[in-house]
Order: C-alpha cells, then structure tokens, then sequence
C-alpha cells in the first residue's frame, strides 16, 4: 500500500463520523431560541444540540427509574413488612461471618 493510501486510511479512521438534524422553526421559535443562543453565547446550532442533549439525558434517567404496577407494589410491601424466615444458607452465611469476622464462637 502506498503512503498516500495509508494516510487516507488514518484520517478517514480518526475522523467521528457527523449526521445531519434538520428542523423547521416558525418565527416565534427562532427568536426564543437565538435569544438564549446569544445570552449563553453560543450559535443556535450548538445551543439547540447542548439543549436537546441535556433534555434526552433527563428523560432516560427519569424513565430509568423503577416503575412498579399497583401489584407490583403490594407484593413489594408485603415482603418488606412481612420478610421471610431465613433459609439454611443465610443461617450458614450469618454463623460464618459471626465466627470468621467478628471473632464470635
């Protein structure tokens, strides 16, 4: 491969790709945004981006969250108010960490 080639190889590689975001504003829209484009300093590219990327991060991590159904949520309440015995292995796993961590007999 020739030198040139490799150069183009590296730079292409190197490069992130970009993807395109049209929008179609009406007058009113313009305005509002370019006037908090211009108070923060930035284009309406890059505040609209900034914005957009800001509210999607929101909305995952609010949905993220844990969302019971009604059921969900009386059988999760019932096994807090009302816990199971505990079974051999934890009797085991308790009695283990008593001897070996506490120093207990």
């Amino acid at each position: 491969m020739s030198q040139a080639t490799l150069k183009r190889k590296s730079a292409k590689a190197s490069k992130p790709r970009a993807y395109r975001f049209d929008a179609r504003l009406n007058e009113e829209q313009k305005i509002l945004i370019q006037k908090a484009a211009d108070l923060e300093g930035r284009t309406m590219t890059d505040f609209v981006l900034h914005s957009a990327e800001i509210a999607a991060q929101r909305t995952i991590e609010d949905r993220a969250m844990l969302i019971l159904s009604a059921r969900d949520t009386e059988v999760f309440v019932d096994a807090i108010l009302n816990p199971a015995e505990p079974g051999p292995a934890l009797r085991a796993a308790a009695r283990h960490y008593k001897k070996v961590i506490l120093g207990q007999r």
